[in-house]
């Protein structure tokens, strides 16, 4: 076998994921006999079939389907080096950049950023979004860390590494005209206006589950991701609000909202997740070890 020609491994690597030539074709802008022919190449040298024709479709063997997870790996691996390269300025300072679900509390993310900035003289981007797209950009190595509600699925596991900070209690918190309701809380909250997560957050579906099966029919009139524009629309004397009681310390310290009870075994996770690279961030390295979150 004589060595191994990556381009040709890249052009199979593409017909692969395409699944049909003419796709890959039409990809990387290149006639279909110059793949064709690069295939057949790569074949020869690695001395085995890599795909078979059936229907008039492509389908790996088992060679093919062994050499392209080495590709997956070997380009992966050069995407990383490619962002190691972008993100790096050579000089100490080091570049963190961080995705947070837009359901976190911004305490916590204050609290990371700070714990970072003791590490070392570092620059730091926050980049806030839904968790599918987060755990993308994670597994491609554009972002280090990801802080979310609830760990990636058991699927996932793998190619993640996550690692729970802590668990808050959830209370209901509201302005002060509100404050009567603590007398026989919960059975208080009946029929009162309420600010609530979205669909797509897993305490919005803890809320309710414990609602329902207390038997307290409440008011939804307003529904926010952000926990901000939560303790913002709470302040204003919009609804109750239920947060992380973490979360709500200056605020409750102020008087701007008051803590009506806290909302039996209901609690809200929150998780550090990283992706296994080789080339590591060592301030991102630190913060998955040493971070804990005081609640």
């Amino acid at each position: 076998m004589n060595s191994l020609n990556y381009q040709h491994l890249y052009y199979f690597r593409t017909v692969a994921i395409e699944g049909s030539i003419s796709k890959a074709a039409k990809k990387l802008l290149l006639g279909q006999p110059a793949i064709s022919l690069q295939i057949k190449q790569l074949e020869e040298n690695l001395e085995q079939k890599l795909f078979d024709r059936k229907n008039r479709k492509l389908v790996l063997t088992e060679a093919g389907r062994a050499i392209l997870d080495y590709a997956n790996q070997i380009f992966r691996l050069g995407e990383e080096l490619q962002e190691v390269i972008k993100d790096q300025t050579f000089d100490k300072r080091v570049h963190l950049q961080v995705g947070v679900l837009d359901s976190i509390p911004k305490k916590l993310i204050q609290f990371l950023i700070e714990s970072a900035r003791k590490i070392t003289d570092c620059t730091i981007t926050v980049l806030e979004g839904e968790g599918d797209y987060l755990f993308r950009e994670l597994l491609s190595h554009k972002i280090d860390l990801v802080i979310s509600n609830f760990p990636p699925s058991i699927g996932d596991t793998k190619l993640f590494n996550s690692r729970l900070l802590a668990s808050s209690p959830i209370s209901i918190y509201a302005a002060s005209k509100f404050a009567h309701l603590k007398r026989n809380f919960p059975k208080s909250l009946k029929e009162q206006p309420f600010i609530f997560p979205t669909l797509h957050s897993k305490l919005r579906h803890d809320l309710e589950h414990f609602f329902r099966v207390s038997e307290i029919s409440v008011k939804l009139i307003i529904e926010t991701q952000d926990t901000a524009v939560q303790k913002l629309l709470g302040i204003a004397g919009l609804g109750l609000v239920p947060l992380p009681d973490f979360a709500v310390k200056k605020i409750k310290q102020k008087g701007e909202l008051v803590k009506l009870g806290t909302l039996p075994e209901l609690k809200e996770d929150f998780w550090l997740i990283s992706s296994p690279r080789r080339i590591q961030n060592p301030v991102a390295s630190s913060l998955f070890e040493k971070f804990q979150l005081k609640i």
